[in-house]
């Protein structure tokens, strides 16, 4: 009975299990952060300077503060390439005989000449290409504000299309120097970054092949 009823728990646990389709993700850090309250100010009223209520005319808008958002654009393009190639030969031989001296025993073997060659090559060649084409737009939150003024920042974006979900996420370090007009910020003056495109599909589990066939693939030969 015990039996049984254990094996039901390990059943249930992997149903469970099996609902869980949020993808990992490579970020350490909340992808979203609350701004930090404001201590009140007291209205001293009778001036024409409002301390509590004042918006200089031309502010500069640009993220500063932790809860403010700004736009990442993200376009990220990467090629790497790779040759190798090495070549290596060995070639020896040895040729011995037994010259004709009188005193030694065995003189049957004078005259005997014994020659021995072999020769051994070795070529390798490696060609590896890589590349990956990245973009897109998404708005982050400041989650934090370091002592030099540089802004950790972090988001998420998830898009569900038909039957799965796709997540977008980055985080990384954002100087406000590089912060341009509307807010923008491009992907390559990101520093620390993190991006990341995942989805939650089975097309991952699709293209692995089973357990069950890895083990009799393990010893059938094709």
């Amino acid at each position: 009975m015990n039996t049984l009823r254990n094996i039901g728990w390990v059943v249930l646990l992997l149903g469970l299990a099996g609902c869980g389709t949020t993808p990992t993700s490579i970020l350490d850090k909340p992808t979203t952060a609350r701004p930090e309250a404001k201590p009140t100010q007291a209205a001293s009223n009778g001036a024409i300077y409002q301390a509590a209520s004042y918006r200089p005319m031309f502010e500069d808008r640009r993220a500063r503060q932790v809860g403010d958002v700004l736009t990442i654009v993200i376009n990220e393009k990467t090629q790497a390439g790779k040759q190798a190639s090495s070549n290596g030969s060995k070639d020896s031989s040895v040729d011995a005989s037994i010259s004709a001296v009188a005193g030694i025993p065995l003189k049957t073997l004078q005259g005997l000449g014994v020659n021995a060659e072999s020769a051994s090559q070795y070529a390798d060649k490696s060609a590896i290409n890589s590349s990956n084409n990245f973009t897109g737009n998404v708005t982050v939150t400041v989650i934090e504000v370091l002592p030099n003024g540089n802004l950790i920042v972090a988001g998420e974006k998830q898009i569900a299309l038909d039957k799965g979900v796709e997540y977008i996420r980055l985080s990384g370090v954002v100087q406000p120097d590089t912060i341009q007009a509307g807010n923008t910020v491009s992907s390559a003056k990101v520093a620390d970054a993190r991006f990341e495109y995942r989805t939650s599909a089975k097309f991952d589990s699709a293209e692995v092949m089973g357990w069950l066939g890895r083990f009799f693939l393990s010893f059938i030969p094709l």
